[in-house]
C-alpha cells in the first residue's frame, strides 16, 4: 500500500535528519499517515513533527520542513507540503489515481487482499452456547462479529480456523437431561414433576414429542442416552439457525472429550507442577494472587466436580500446546466480562504469552420497533430467538445492524428501520448502490457498448477522482479490522463507498454521446461494483443486481 511506503520515507528522512545534525538523536516514535477529513489536505497526513516536536525541543514547523526537504518524492505523489502546527501532508498524483481503477479490475474479487498474517495460525471461536435451548437475538450478534472477521483475517493472510465450543459437561447439561426426561415421560402420559432449576420453555417439549414420534418408549429407561439425543437435536438445530444466518464451522469442540481425551488432566498437572495450584477448604484453587489477580479462583469444588473455569483452562492448553494455534480469539457474552483476567492469568501460568489470547466482549441487544422496547416473542412469550430475528428483518438486515456498532457496545436494533425500503435504512441504501451500478452496466451490456480499451485517463473530475480514492480504502479498512478485531469499520466504508458513489452517479452521466468518456466511466463503475460487491461479501451480505 502507498500509505506504507509513505511511512518507510519518512522514517528514512528522520534517519537522516539525525545524522545530518537537522533533528537531535531522540527516539523515534511509531510512524502512523491518516486520512485527512478535508480532502483539501492531501490524500495522507503524518504528526511526526509535532511528536518529535517536545523531546527534540524544535518548532515542529522547523522539523517538518526539514523532513520534507529530505523525503525523495516518489511517482505517485504529486506534492508533499507542510502545514500548521506540524503536519505533513501528501497528494496522489491524479493519473496515478486513474491508474488504480484498471488494477482494481485486474484483480477482481481479491481485490482488498493483504498478506498481515503471514500465513499465522489463528483459532476463532465464537458463539459456543450451551446445547440447552435455541439461539436467542444475542447470540446472533457473536456469531455475526465471529464469521466476519474469520472472512477479514482469512483475507489479510491468516489461517484461520472457525471453532464452536459445545458445553456439553457439567451443571446445566445434568439440568438439561433431567428436563428433558421429566417432559419425555409427561408426554407418555406419566406423573413427572420438572426439576426446580430445569428449563421449562415450549421447546422442550417439541423435542420430547420429536423423539417419541421417532422412536417411541425406548428411553423410558435411559434418560442418560435421551438426554444425549435431544441434546444432539438442539446442536442440529442451532448449526440450522446459525447456516441460516450464513454462519459455519470448520469444528465443533465437545467439552466432554476434554475429560475423556485427557487434556483436563494433563492441564490440571501442569498447573500444579508449577506451582499454581493450592488445595484449601476442601476445594483446588488457582493461585491467581501469585500473578497479580485480585483473588484466587477455585478450578475443583469441593465435591470434586470441576468449574467452569478448569474446564476453559483446559480447552486453551488443547488449543495453544495441543494444537499449536499463534494466536486465539474468543468471542463471548457481556456474562463473561469478568472471566477475561483470570483466562489470561492461567494461560500465563502454563507459559503461553498472554497476549496470544485474545477477547472480545460482545454485549448485549435491545430489539426496538421505533421506541418500543420488545422483550419477549409474540409466539411464545418467550425469548425472541434469532431464528424469529432473521425471519423478519432477513439475513443482510441482521448481520449490517449487528456489525455497526462496536462489539463493546450495547445496541439498539430498531426492526422498523431494518425493514424500511428507503435511504434511511443504511442495508438498503448501500445495497441500492450496488443494484445501481449492476443497472447502468446492464444497460450498457444492453446496448453493446464495449468499454474494454476504455482510457480511464480520461477521469479527471472531483466525483471521479473522490470515487477512485474511496475505492482505494478497502485494503486500509480491512487492515484496520484485521489488527483491532474491529469489524464494525466495515459497515461505515461501505455506506461512505455508497454515498461517494451517488454523489457521482448524480453528477457524471455515464453512458453519453461522448464514446470516449462512456468507456472510462463504465471502466470506473465496473471497479466500483467490484470494491462495494467485496465489502459486502466480507460483511456476509449480499450484492443485489436489483432492487
Amino acid at each position: 500500500m502507498i500509505r506504507d511506503e509513505l511511512a518507510i520515507l519518512l522514517e528514512k528522512a528522520a534517519i537522516e535528519a539525525q545524522r545530518s545534525n537537522l533533528l537531535p538523536p531522540i527516539a523515534m516514535p511509531e510512524i502512523v499517515l491518516e486520512r485527512p477529513q478535508n480532502p483539501e489536505h492531501g490524500d495522507y497526513a503524518s504528526t511526526l513533527p509535532l511528536k518529535l516536536a517536545r523531546a527534540a525541543r524544535m518548532d515542529p514547523l522547523i522539523i517538518a520542513q526539514s523532513l520534507v526537504n529530505l523525503i525523495q518524492r516518489p511517482k505517485e505523489i504529486e506534492r508533499i507540503a507542510v502545514a500548521s502546527p506540524g503536519f505533513i501532508n501528501f497528494s496522489l498524483r491524479s493519473d496515478w489515481l486513474t491508474a488504480q481503477v484498471e488494477a482494481i479490475l485486474s484483480a477482481g474479487a481479491q481485490y482488498g487482499n493483504i498478506d498481515l498474517g503471514k500465513g499465522a495460525r489463528v483459532q476463532l471461536e465464537f458463539v459456543s452456547v450451551n446445547p440447552t435451548g435455541p439461539l436467542h437475538v444475542g447470540h446472533g450478534r457473536g456469531a455475526i462479529l465471529g464469521s466476519t472477521l474469520a472472512d477479514v483475517l482469512a483475507s489479510s493472510g491468516y489461517e484461520v480456523v472457525k471453532e464452536y465450543y459445545i458445553n456439553d459437561a457439567g451443571s446445566q447439561m445434568d439440568a438439561f437431561y433431567r428436563s428433558l426426561y421429566a417432559r419425555y415421560q409427561q408426554a407418555l402420559g406419566r406423573d413427572a414433576p420438572m426439576p426446580t432449576e430445569g428449563y421449562f420453555g415450549d421447546y422442550m417439549i417439541d423435542i420430547a414429542n420429536e423423539i417419541i414420534a421417532e422412536e417411541g418408549e425406548r428411553f423410558l429407561d435411559k434418560p442418560e442416552e435421551l438426554g444425549e439425543r435431544g441434546a444432539a437435536k438442539v446442536i442440529a438445530a442451532i448449526a440450522s439457525d446459525l447456516e441460516l444466518l450464513g454462519v459455519t464451522f470448520d469444528e465443533w469442540f465437545s467439552e466432554q472429550s476434554l475429560f475423556e481425551q485427557g487434556q483436563y488432566d494433563k492441564a490440571m498437572s501442569l498447573l500444579s507442577e508449577k506451582g499454581y495450584t493450592v488445595e484449601k477448604e476442601g476445594a483446588v484453587w488457582f493461585s491467581s494472587t501469585a500473578l497479580g489477580e485480585d483473588k484466587d479462583n477455585v478450578l475443583v469444588r469441593s465435591d470434586g466436580s470441576p468449574t467452569y473455569f478448569a474446564s476453559d483452562l483446559a480447552y486453551h492448553y488443547n488449543k495453544f500446546i495441543e494444537r499449536g494455534f499463534e494466536r486465539v480469539i474468543d468471542i463471548w457474552g457481556a456474562d463473561h466480562q469478568g472471566h477475561v483476567s483470570r483466562m489470561k492469568a492461567v494461560i500465563g501460568a502454563l507459559g503461553i504469552d498472554p497476549e496470544r489470547l485474545q477477547v472480545i466482549i460482545s454485549q448485549m441487544v435491545t430489539l426496538k420497533r421505533g421506541d418500543a422496547i420488545i422483550r419477549a416473542s409474540k409466539r411464545t412469550g418467550e425469548m425472541i430467538t434469532l431464528r424469529e430475528l432473521v425471519d423478519e428483518v432477513g439475513v443482510d438486515a441482521c448481520r449490517f445492524f449487528f456489525l455497526s456498532r462496536s462489539a463493546d457496545s450495547q445496541m439498539d436494533f430498531d426492526l422498523e428501520l431494518a425493514k424500511r425500503q428507503s435511504a434511511d435504512n443504511p442495508v438498503y441504501y448501500v445495497q441500492y448502490a450496488h443494484a445501481r451500478i449492476s443497472s447502468i452496466l446492464r444497460l450498457a451490456e444492453e446496448r453493446g457498448i464495449d468499454f474494454g480499451g476504455g482510457d480511464v485517463s480520461l477521469l479527471t473530475s472531483d466525483p471521479e477522482l473522490a470515487l477512485i480514492r474511496k475505492m482505494l480504502q478497502l485494503p486500509e479498512v480491512m487492515e484496520l479490522v484485521a489488527m483491532t478485531l474491529e469489524p464494525h469499520h466495515l459497515p461505515y466504508y461501505a455506506t461512505d463507498m455508497a454515498t461517494i458513489f451517488h454523489n457521482f452517479y448524480e453528477k457524471c452521466r455515464v453512458i453519453s454521446d461522448d464514446r470516449a468518456l462512456t468507456g472510462a466511466r463504465l471502466k470506473l463503475v465496473a471497479a466500483a461494483r467490484i470494491v462495494l460487491a467485496r465489502t459486502l461479501h466480507l460483511m456476509g451480505m449480499s450484492a443485489p443486481e436489483q432492487m
